[in-house]
């Protein structure tokens, strides 16, 4: 029963609704993506070769038994520094990131050591319980005080404390010649996942011996995603609460408005000029979903009729392309633009429309013709996202019944149409909906992740 408490003070006051049909696009994030400069994946896919290891690295972790028995229970951790402040008790430590013992050559020296906060309340609340939720940080938050500042203390009033970890390639672990959030390789992103699993463990492992419990994760965003795979791979109840992610990061580089952040001319170019992309790694990578179900092609029509779109289910890119010939890369349909109220006081403002006149508020077309340009490219990227990070390639949760995902109706960042549902690949979970964008969920809606 305190699990179920725990989670109502990560997440209250939402309406839930059930999204049926394909909702609007926030026009705010659009425009928010387009003004950020970061770019990711600027220098390609990451050695073929290391590919092919984090791909098979990723049928270990996603088996529950085998991921948890890669770290020691009693995995070291060296406390830095402990501090009392007025309001909270803070200790911060570090340990080498496991993967960095299964995977020495794949780890950047800056990245293979893992940073943490521990932030705690300075008096627990009655009844013997000090639970604690690991946050994990989502897509441009470096270091810690974001987290402590916006998400730990005000749940510390509640009496829970928190793990703020410092995610690879971020703040204190940002490798050497990156520029700000901007991965460099397709393949750093498989290796930050596969460091914050084994993290996760190694903490969870940590305060479940100092008497903490019960055992949270949470995230925004990237960091909802992360707490997902977290909490698929601990062997007890934990409390989940993923607000602003879903089941597979696919659809985020592929159709969302990051996709446009992505030098796709890049990522073709190097698929082509080595085999084994081609001929080894897009025949390991399975598209879980199925790949038209957010459009209506001929294909689509053609399987319909013949009753084989289950058929189109976990599906190779070299399949799709098979498939496709010379048709679009991707039919989804087009852009259309939803805000709230708040987010229309925003953009009216006349500061605001000044400093963004020269955005255009369509679609970009632009973006679309790069990706049917370079249709090998964006199908393997469809296959190596969901080979590695979709949920249903990952043991099902502990308890589902301790799991609530909070997602905004109008995200441009993760779209969902003809993504597998949450609650379906775990069925007793409860997802809830914000009115909003991604950006504006996050602005105005920050309050009801806690």
């Amino acid at each position: 029963m305190l699990c179920q408490y725990f989670i109502l003070f990560s997440c209250f006051h939402i309406k839930s609704q059930f999204q049926k049909m394909p909702t609007p696009v926030s026009r705010l994030d659009v425009i928010y993506r387009r003004i950020l400069l970061t770019k990711f994946f600027m220098k390609g896919w990451g050695a073929a070769e290391n590919l092919k290891m984090l791909l098979d690295f990723r049928k270990i972790i996603s088996n529950r038994e085998h991921c948890y028995n890669l770290v020691p229970s009693n995995y070291p951790i060296k406390i830095i520094n402990k501090q009392r402040r007025s309001d909270c008790e803070i200790i911060e430590g570090s340990f080498t990131s496991p993967l960095a013992l299964y995977m020495p050559n794949l780890i950047h020296q800056d990245v293979k050591t893992a940073y943490f906060q521990l932030v705690l309340p300075l008096n627990w609340p009655t009844g013997g319980f000090k639970p604690v939720c690991i946050h994990f940080a989502g897509t441009g938050d470096h270091f810690f005080w974001r987290r402590r500042n916006i998400m730990a203390k005000p749940l510390l009033q509640n009496g829970i404390g928190a793990i703020i970890l410092e995610n690879p390639y971020y703040g204190l672990r940002k490798p050497e010649g990156q520029l700000r959030s901007s991965l460099q390789y397709v393949s750093d992103i498989f290796i930050m996942g596969g460091c914050l699993v084994l993290e996760s463990i190694v903490l969870l492992n940590w305060c479940a011996q100092l008497g903490f419990g019960p055992l949270g994760v949470t995230g925004i965003s990237m960091g909802g995603h992360m707490a997902s795979l977290a909490a698929s791979n601990w062997p007890a109840p934990i409390v989940l609460v993923p607000c602003l992610s879903w089941s597979t990061a696919s659809p985020v580089f592929t159709e969302g408005v990051m996709s446009e952040s992505i030098d796709w001319n890049k990522l073709q170019e190097e698929y082509l000029a080595d085999k084994t992309y081609q001929d080894i790694l897009a025949k390991i990578c399975r598209i879980v979903d199925n790949p038209f179900a957010c459009s209506f092609t001929a294909q689509e029509t053609a399987y319909t009729l013949l009753g084989k779109m289950d058929e189109l289910s976990s599906i190779t890119p070299n399949e799709v392309l098979n498939l496709i010939e010379d048709d679009p890369v991707s039919n989804c349909p087009a852009i259309t633009y939803k805000h709230s109220d708040t987010t229309r006081k925003f953009l009216l403002n006349e500061d605001v429309l000044n400093a963004l006149s020269p955005i255009s508020f369509r679609s970009s077309q632009t973006a679309v013709k790069m990706k049917n340009k370079n249709k090998e490219a964006f199908w393997f990227m469809k296959g190596v996202m969901d080979e590695c990070t979709h949920l249903k390639n990952f043991s099902v949760p502990f308890d589902t019944s301790l799991i609530i995902s909070v997602c905004a109706k109008a995200d441009g960042y993760i779209p969902r149409q003809g993504i597998s549902k949450l609650e379906d690949i775990w069925p007793g979970a409860t997802v809830r909906y914000v009115d909003s964008g991604h950006v504006s969920a996050y602005i105005w809606y920050r309050k009801l992740f806690m």
